[in-house]
């Protein structure tokens, strides 16, 4: 009898009734905005700060928590009034009335439309997993700030991604808690006309269902499709509860929901989408379904459509490791794409072909990464080497290209300071580089006001987060031993675990082989003696989850812990588990040194040493990601010299042997070296450097903008114009593009000939000719670059360049002279030759197929 009534009771929700002058609290806790402005944290956690931290920060259960009394009390409180009505005016500022500087820049009411996988903004909104998602949420952060018409797409979970907890041998385990989305701010998105959004996309085993919520991260909206809903049965109901989940029929049905669903959702709020970026291929669908939506807008034919979708389309890759991208069996993906067939007028063979790799045969997956370079443009890595590394991955799909020249650039990967920053140091920039700081702190006049800070209070600042982290690495391993029923002896010892006094280390971050957690274990016996020095000694903290399904990288965490069990070790060596955003923040904030050491080059960026950086925490990194563009011995320290060999165990030895001399001989004594038992001068010096160069180059505020002015702004602006008139520029391109592909086999390039003899001096000239027969083309199609550069070998250049050869006779018969002069800049040995490529935009002059060499 209970359990046939239980079926049938309805649910509601009552909230606390808030006081008519605490309104604003209720708005606040609805948007994210609140969680990268400390002022506002601070506004609710004085309320009940351990109420605050046993709700998880989360303002919505935190409020559920307090007792209406309180809130009786805080209604006549009038310096907590005050201090509401200033943050008030401050989100009237930012949220409601802002501008902000780029909106204006694109097409009216359209949009930049984001998608991940993932989205890392507060620990409270469990949408994450790692660095991906993270990134993906200091995104919108930057976007709301500088006013960017952007809006978010993404999947919510129901479980989100693994809790982790460690058993008694140190092995790690995983739970997945069920989400209460009644205690996140969401909402049901709605259509102009106020109608909830559903969408549907068709599968293998009938429809997929889903709503649409939406949260309000600042200024932007973020949407998360949800099919954990009635209409649906169980099978297609838990789509949405892991991310990442391990199944790849799941893992697909999450894809296609993300990449093909999100853009329905999008056009059934009527968004006009100007530009769409791929937060990783994980979106890539939403290629397809941009195509079958701008071919039936335009009324206008597939190839026509392409025109218009690919040169609006950006996709950004983090994976340096071509096994890291996501592959689908050919069988698994065809009941998705054959519904598309209608609207895209072409066969579920050909529109899976889009996604496999040249030359593969058609019965090869389909590759998540080659469906989302085919579906854009434009395409870059994340950091400097590796948009290097991306380009010599998938240098084959662009062939005749030299490497260096393959259309994947790179925009380095930044972090959303104010998410970031302590307390302690959001004050000490509040007091000398303004109380706007957060939203000016790419301006050279503001970062040079760090050179500013006494010495004496930064030092200050650096011990009080040191010892807030001790305190809380105490608080953990005593929960985490609790949760072991472990002995009373062994309890005591969590609680004095670690010195607030000693120079600390961290190292956390996702445990995969290659970040190779364990270097500093190479040489255990010299470990030991580095972190029980009596005299100098030292303090590491490790945290960061193994893939479920990685079994190399869960003994790598269970080596670590064989290790901190020691006698002789086990006060000054922590493993912290269940790592997320908060034990992130807690970590970089309060270490003194940022420990990083990936097997080069396969750390894509990095984005946690950022963090440590802006907190004047000191980087010891290999020179892999971001830290190998901006290393400088002013910052931190470098493991190495950037070198990379082909044995994998040879490389490790080298390193580890790098690192510990690195260790024991300059990091170790510059922090030690007080004089007269004042704070180490120099350490200080690198710690205001670090910060300088955080602010000025890898904040998100300058990474987004990076995008809006190489991508977004360009790419909006032409969707202006291949749209107008009913797309008749897409039109004319699509006829461009197979006049080219028709007639070139006709393109011919005789041997380039130099008219000066010998040799030449720096400053001097000489002319290169070169006869080239263009057929039917005509030299305004296309463009005769004379490609020349010092020799690298034989048939080699290094540091090549390129330049635009003049039509300076017309032969008869499609042949013309073409000619150039060539300065001699520098002194050496060089080379030589002559391209043909189409004259146009990069959509049209990487066409595959399309280049010529004499």
């Amino acid at each position: 009898m209970e359990a046939s009534m239980m079926n049938k009771l309805q649910t509601y929700q009552v909230f606390p009734s808030i006081p008519e002058p605490l309104g604003f609290l209720e708005t606040l806790s609805w948007n994210l905005w609140w969680c990268w402005h400390i002022d506002a944290i601070e506004l609710f956690r004085r309320i009940n700060p351990k109420l605050w931290r046993e709700s998880g920060r989360n303002p919505i259960l935190f409020s559920t928590l307090i007792p209406q009394e309180r809130l009786k009390e805080l209604a006549d409180d009038e310096a907590y009034l005050a201090h509401l009505r200033r943050i008030q005016q401050i989100y009237q500022n930012e949220v409601l009335t802002g501008t902000g500087t780029t909106g204006s820049l694109y097409p009216d009411k359209s949009v930049i439309a984001y998608f991940s996988m993932e989205f890392g903004i507060h620990e409270s909104l469990p949408l994450f997993a790692g660095g991906l998602g993270v990134l993906a949420g200091d995104h919108l952060k930057a976007a709301s700030d500088i006013g960017l018409p952007l809006v978010g797409m993404g999947l919510l979970y129901h479980q989100g991604y693994f809790r982790q907890f460690l058993d008694d041998t140190g092995w790690q385990q995983e739970a997945y808690p069920e989400t209460d989305i009644f205690h996140l701010p969401l909402h049901r998105a709605q259509d102009p006309d106020g109608n909830n959004v559903t969408i549907s996309v068709d599968g293998p085993d009938g429809e997929i269902k889903a709503i649409v919520w939406k949260i309000k991260v600042g200024r932007i909206p973020l949407y998360l499709l949800d099919t954990h809903i009635p209409e649906n049965p169980p099978k297609i109901r838990r789509i949405t509860d892991r991310l990442y989940a391990g199944d790849p029929q799941q893992r697909l049905a999450q894809e296609v929901l993300l990449g093909i669903g999100g853009m329905r959702a999008l056009y059934q709020m009527e968004y006009q989408i100007s530009v769409c970026h791929m937060n990783e291929g994980h979106s890539a669908f939403c290629g397809l379904e941009r195509l079958c939506q701008t071919k039936a807008a335009y009324q206008i034919d597939l190839m026509t459509a392409a025109e218009v979708a690919s040169r609006t389309m950006i996709f950004t890759t983090h994976t340096p490791v071509a096994a890291g991208h996501d592959e689908f069996a050919k069988e698994l993906v065809k009941p998705y794409v054959e519904p598309l067939q209608e609207c895209l007028d072409a066969t579920a063979d050909t529109i899976i072909s889009w996604g496999q790799p040249a030359g593969a045969g058609a019965d090869a997956p389909l590759s998540m990464f080659v469906l989302g370079l085919r579906m854009s443009q434009h395409h870059n890595g994340v950091s400097r080497l590796h948009g290097r590394v991306a380009r010599r991955m998938w240098a084959h799909v662009w062939p005749g290209w030299p490497e260096n020249e393959v259309p994947i650039g790179h925009i380095t990967n930044g972090i959303h300071i104010p998410s970031w920053l302590s307390v302690e140091n959001a004050h000490l920039f509040e007091r000398y580089l303004g109380p706007d700081w957060y939203l000016q702190h790419r301006s050279p006049e503001r970062i040079g006001r760090i050179d500013q800070i006494y010495d004496e209070e930064l030092w200050q600042v650096r011990q009080m987060t040191r010892a807030r982290l001790i305190r809380t690495c105490r608080e953990v391993m005593v929960q985490q031993y609790a949760r072991r029923n472990a002995p009373q002896t062994i309890m005591r010892d969590a609680e004095a675990i670690l010195d607030q006094d000693f120079l600390t280390i961290g190292f956390a971050r996702r445990f995969a082989t290659y970040k190779r957690a364990t270097l500093l274990l190479k040489d255990e016996d010299r470990f030991q003696k580095l972190i029980t020095s009596k005299d100098r000694p030292v303090q590491f903290i490790f945290a960061g989850k193994a893939h479920p399904k990685d079994n190399e990288g869960k003994a790598i965490i269970k080596q670590l812990i064989d290790f901190a069990r020691r006698p002789g070790v086990r006060h000054r060596v922590a493993f912290l588990e269940d790592y997320d955003i908060n034990l992130a923040r807690t970590l970089i904030q309060g270490v003194d040194v940022w420990l990083n050491t990936p097997r080069r080059p396969m750390e894509a960026c990095g984005t946690s040493g950022m963090k440590a950086a802006v907190n004047g925490v000191l980087n010891v990194s290999v020179l892999d990601g971001w830290w190998c563009e901006r290393f400088h011995p002013d910052l931190g320290w470098a493991v190495g010299h950037g070198e990379e060999y082909p044995d994998a165990d040879y490389q490790d030895m080298v390193d580890s042997q790098a690192l510990y001399n690195l260790l024991e001989n300059d990091v170790i004594p510059t922090f030690y070296d007080r004089r007269n038992g004042e704070a180490p001068e120099k350490w200080i010096q690198m710690m205001k450097a670090s910060m300088k160069m955080a602010f000025a180059h890898i904040c998100a505020h300058g990474m987004v903008t990076e995008y809006h002015e190489r991508y977004y702004r360009k790419a909006g602006e032409v969707y202006k114009v291949v749209t107008a008139d009913n797309a008749a520029e897409a039109r004319r391109l699509l006829l461009q593009t197979n006049r080219l592909k028709k007639n070139w086999d006709a393109v011919h390039i005789q041997t380039p000939v130099r008219v000066q003899e010998g040799f030449f001096r720096v400053g001097e000239t000489f002319q290169v000719n070169v006869e080239v027969a263009l057929g039917i083309l005509k030299p305004d199609e296309v463009d005769v670059e004379l490609y020349y550069g010092k020799l690298k070998q034989l048939d080699a250049l290094a540091d090549s360049q390129t330049l635009l050869m003049t039509a300076d006779q017309d032969l008869g018969n499609g042949l013309y002279r073409y000619r150039c002069s060539v300065l001699c800049d520098f002194s050496g040995r060089f080379g030589f030759t002559v391209r043909v490529t189409p004259a146009g935009d990069d959509n049209l002059k990487f066409t595959p197929g399309l280049i010529t060499w004499a």
